[in-house]
């Protein structure tokens, strides 16, 4: 329970910013090199450095070596623990809601059948 907390927080913290998701959605569109996700930022390539490795703390992306390059994929499985979390207070909030509407119905015709 513990590592799944750990790993839910370095998750949210990685999609916290809005470089590091921007650099997510690039790598949906396909594998890219450091230097490839580097040059639409206006940071440098060592912050860049250290915003991917955030992400593959996180477990969201993979750095592979091919050659002299190091290659960024995207892991869809590493945002499995939070696509989790999310989906359980979905449901919670939705059921939650649903006996609400019941019990406000339900109020609501006893009024109408008692006349008050």
């Amino acid at each position: 329970m513990v590592n799944n907390q750990v790993n839910l927080d370095r998750v949210f913290g990685a999609l916290a910013d809005p470089t590091r998701r921007a650099i997510l959605q690039r790598l949906s569109q396909g594998d890219e090199t450091v230097t490839a996700l580097a040059k639409p930022f206006s940071s440098s390539l060592p912050a860049i450095s250290k915003h991917l490795s955030v992400l593959e703390k996180a477990g969201l992306i993979v750095r592979v070596t091919d050659g002299r390059q190091r290659i960024c994929q995207l892991t869809p499985s590493g945002i499995q623990s939070a696509s989790e979390w999310m989906e359980f207070y979905r449901q919670f909030w939705s059921d939650n809601l649903d006996r609400l509407e019941e019990y406000l119905t339900s109020e609501n015709t006893e009024k109408i059948d008692t006349g008050d």
